[in-house]
């Protein structure tokens, strides 16, 4: 009768302890749901007036906002005011898109927005840099 109780006692500790555990970290269905993509692109311009920049930005915000799986967008220019030794300067706009999956991110490369920002802006682009990782909430 102990014996039966005390294994009666551990099962629903184990039982509780596997349903609290579930209830707090998310299982990996969840997690995988949550894996995202982050699509970074640092440009610098051959004209890089006040104007040129503001110009690029106004067409990444034209052309790359609101594409299917986007699940954020945010297009400037480089914070000049932040000059801390680990701060990257070599760049003048900078874009960054979070996609849902990597779906979304490969339908954004080939649309035709996409493909238009890059035939009209292309010619002042003097370095472009693209920094693509796998990020999680």
């Amino acid at each position: 009768m102990v014996r039966t109780l005390l294994f009666a006692s551990v099962a629903v500790i184990a039982l509780a302890g596997h349903a609290l555990l579930s209830s707090v970290s998310p299982s990996h269905a969840q997690q995988k749901e949550s894996t995202m993509l982050s699509h970074d692109v640092y440009f610098s311009l051959k004209d890089n007036s006040p104007e040129a920049k503001k110009k690029l930005v106004a067409a990444c915000k034209k052309y790359l906002s609101g594409h299917p799986g986007e699940v954020f967008f945010a297009a400037g220019t480089l914070a000049e005011s932040l000059k801390r030794e680990v701060n990257d300067v070599q760049f003048d706009v900078a874009l960054h898109i979070v996609f849902k999956d990597m779906a979304s991110h490969d339908k954004y490369q080939e649309a035709k927005r996409h493909q238009q920002f890059i035939d009209q802006n292309k010619d002042n682009w003097k370095k472009v840099r693209v920094f693509d990782s796998i990020v999680e909430r």
